[in-house]
C-alpha cells in the first residue's frame, strides 16, 4: 500500500486531540489534522520527525494530515484509518492463511448494533472481522491495546460473540504499525475492562489476531503474525 504524496518535519506538539504542529524542514510552522483521537503515548514526543500528507486542497482548514512519526528507531503509523486499508489489503490477497480462502471480502457490514470493519463471505459461510490500531509500547515492551479507555472497543467485543452464537466467525485484528516490541497484550493497567472483555470474548470463540506492520514513508503493509497473550 502506497503512501500519498507527503513532506516531513519535526514535531512541536499535539494537542486538542485533533491538532498537531509541525516544524517543516524548510523551517516553516504549519498545524496539521491529527486523525488519532488516543492518548498516543510512545509515539508523539516533540522533537521526534514525522511525515505529513498533502491533500493538495487550499480550501481545507488543515490540509496536512499526520501520518508518521519516527521515534529514533522505527516509523509509527499514527493515522488510524490505515490500519482499515492495511487489514482490507492483507485478508484480499491471503496473506492471513486464517482469514483467507472467502469469495468476498466486503467493508463496513453491519451485524445488530455495530458496523465491523470487514465482512469475509463465501455464500452463508461467514467471518466478521473488527480490526484495531495499535500504537501503544507498553513497560515492559509489548504492544498494548487500548492506549485510553473504550467502551466502544467493549461493545464490538459483545458483538463479536453474539456473531459466535450465531454459528459464525468472529475475530478482532490488532494492526500494529510499529517494530519495536516484542509481543500483544491487552492494555490491562489502561482499561481493564476492556482487557477483562477481550479474554471473555476469547473463551467464547473469537479469534484473536495480531499483525505487525512494516512502515516507511513510501509504503506500509502487513507483514507478519505477532505472538499475543492471550
Amino acid at each position: 500500500m502506497h503512501m500519498p504524496k507527503s513532506i516531513q518535519g519535526t514535531l512541536i506538539k499535539r494537542y486538542k486531540r485533533f491538532l498537531a504542529d509541525v516544524k517543516l524542514d524548510d523551517g516553516s510552522v504549519i498545524t496539521a489534522h491529527c486523525p488519532n483521537t488516543g492518548r498516543m503515548t510512545t509515539c508523539a514526543e516533540p522533537g521526534w520527525r514525522v511525515v505529513l500528507s498533502d491533500s493538495e486542497n487550499p480550501k481545507r482548514k488543515y490540509r496536512y494530515t499526520w501520518e508518521l512519526v519516527h521515534n529514533g528507531t522505527c516509523w509509527i503509523c499514527v493515522n488510524t484509518g490505515r490500519a482499515n486499508a492495511m487489514a482490507f489489503e492483507a485478508v484480499s490477497k491471503g496473506w492471513i492463511s486464517e482469514l483467507s480462502g472467502y469469495a468476498e471480502v466486503l467493508r463496513e457490514q453491519k451485524f445488530g448494533r455495530s458496523r465491523f470493519d470487514l465482512l469475509l463471505k463465501t455464500g452463508d459461510d461467514l467471518c466478521y472481522v473488527e480490526v484495531k490500531n495499535v500504537t501503544l509500547l507498553a513497560d515492559d515492551g509489548c504492544y498494548a491495546f487500548p492506549d485510553a479507555v473504550t467502551e466502544r472497543g467493549r461493545k464490538h467485543l459483545h458483538e463479536l460473540i453474539e456473531v459466535v452464537k450465531t454459528g459464525h466467525r468472529a475475530a478482532m485484528l490488532f494492526v500494529i504499525p510499529r517494530s519495536d516490541g516484542t509481543g500483544f497484550r491487552a492494555a490491562h493497567e489502561i482499561d481493564p475492562a476492556y482487557a477483562d472483555a477481550l479474554y471473555t470474548a476469547a473463551e467464547k470463540g473469537v479469534e484473536i489476531y495480531a499483525w505487525q506492520a512494516e512502515v516507511s514513508p513510501e509504503s506500509i503493509r502487513l507483514v507478519k503474525p505477532v505472538l499475543n497473550s492471550l
